[in-house]
């Protein structure tokens, strides 16, 4: 048998068939993936064309609404010239040789220049608010000295914040934004030293002025006074309408005989009387929970361990309080009466100072929020004690007074005797007997040094 029939040639073609399959097998492979290069292109390239008609839909929709450049919507950008005015008010008041001398920047601002930079620095230095910055463009801002000058055009004048726009350029919504953190901020870093209760060098020093007055034992004079609440909302409308018919908020406050502001309280609708304020204040909080300072002193022969406040007839007889008579009877009575009245008009004188220095708590109150009115009443004390500080040496030689030491103040441990020694403060505070002993015991006590100057 001959197996090599045909052999050779059949095996030549078999490999070159072979090697023709496999060549086009790879051509086919390569064509193929050339094809997947071409769609995944044109994929990218549509993509591409996609994101590219978006984006140009909406640039045109953008350009299609009305653009604003602050947080309003349709605010119309005022380009004020904040630097220029920045350089107007520094040359004006602040520059080393200003151009309104310092009795102008009193009336003005209300306070010496000294007093204003400061509350200034101290503000600036709580809150960065009022720090000079950058706008996006690379703008200096509105200045710390604008905004807390058109602050107190607002305090001290009582005008609308858009009044401060024509001088200091600075828009209404800033103002108000300025006025809200600036009151704040005083609140929170001077209330500690300038709205403080009397330490024993200030009680000792009360006292002393209280007898030259001819009241040992006086730490003061109390009473109230309304601020109207234009913008109360109308569901609060009612209660706190008092008896003007208008919604007002009432201060309760203690002045003494340089008008220095030791107690306010502020916030209870003006529906409220005098004696509902007094009861829901903290002006003997610290006396009935035995913390308050002694005071010592000496009637006619009888010693006295707690201090007293000037009042009018609408305040209860307690022994913490000392009225006048209503109709006096008497040389006697009437010599106390007329005494009585002249140092408890120090409350009023202080109200009147405080209205006529800030104007804004003398005429109607145009917020809504109420712990916004609370700030501005507040920062109001404050700075008014501070002006009465700064300025006191030039009023009155009436700095004669003696320091005392700082008692030391035990308290009971076991709660029991403390609540005990609580309600016995308390029924004392409260005793009508002891304030009718105390009326008498200082008509005597006037009556005598009445006579004995007249002799």
């Amino acid at each position: 048998m001959n197996f090599n029939v045909g052999g050779p040639s059949h095996l030549q073609y078999s490999i070159s068939s072979s090697s023709s399959d496999s060549e086009n097998d790879d051509e086919v492979r390569f064509l193929n993936h050339l094809q997947g290069f071409d769609t995944q292109a044109e994929v990218i390239t549509r993509m591409c064309d996609n994101n590219n008609r978006l984006w140009a839909h909406y640039i045109a929709h953008q350009n299609n609404q009305v653009t604003h450049g602050g947080s309003i919507p349709g605010h119309i950008v005022i380009n004020r010239d904040r630097e220029n005015a920045d350089r107007n008010l520094f040359t004006d008041y602040f520059a080393e040789n200003p151009r309104y001398p310092n009795s102008m920047f009193r009336r003005r601002f209300r306070m010496g220049r000294s007093l204003f930079l400061r509350i200034f620095n101290a503000v600036a230095e709580h809150d960065n608010y009022f720090m000079q910055r950058r706008d996006g463009l690379g703008r200096l801002g509105l200045s710390g000295l604008q905004k807390m000058t058109a602050v107190f055009r607002m305090l001290a004048y009582g005008i609308a914040a858009d009044a401060t726009d024509e001088y200091i350029k600075i828009g209404e919504s800033t103002t108000i934004q300025s006025l809200k953190k600036f009151c704040r901020a005083v609140v929170e870093v001077f209330a500690e030293q300038y709205l403080r209760s009397p330490n024993a060098n200030d009680v000792a020093r009360l006292l002393h002025i209280g007898k030259r007055h001819g009241f040992p034992g006086m730490l003061g004079s109390l009473d109230c006074m309304h601020w109207k609440w234009k913008n109360c909302p109308t569901a609060w409308a009612g209660q706190y309408a008092g008896r003007s018919g208008s919604p007002t908020i009432i201060l309760e406050a203690v002045a003494d005989y340089d008008l220095w502001i030791w107690h306010a309280y502020f916030g209870l609708p003006g529906s409220n009387n005098d004696i509902n304020v007094l009861e829901a204040s903290h002006l003997f909080a610290n006396l009935a929970e035995g913390i308050a300072l002694p005071a010592h002193y000496v009637i006619q022969g009888k010693e006295y361990n707690m201090g007293y406040y000037l009042a009018d007839g609408i305040y209860p007889k307690w022994s913490t309080l000392v009225q006048s008579i209503h109709d006096p009877r008497g040389p006697k009575k009437k010599l106390f009466a007329m005494k009585q009245e002249g140092c408890r008009k120090d409350v009023e004188r202080a109200f009147g100072v405080l209205q006529s220095r800030f104007a804004i708590v003398a005429g109607p109150a145009r917020f809504w929020n109420k712990n916004v009115l609370h700030d501005i009443m507040t920062a109001c004390i404050i700075m008014h004690n501070m002006i009465i500080k700064d300025e006191r040496d030039v009023d009155a030689a009436i700095e004669d007074w003696m320091e005392a030491p700082t008692p030391e103040v035990e308290i009971a441990v076991d709660e029991n005797t403390r609540f005990q020694e609580f309600l016995a403060r308390h029924r004392q505070i409260k005793d009508k007997e002891a304030h009718i002993a105390l009326r008498n015991t200082l008509i005597d006590h006037l009556w005598e040094e009445y006579t004995n100057s007249e002799n």
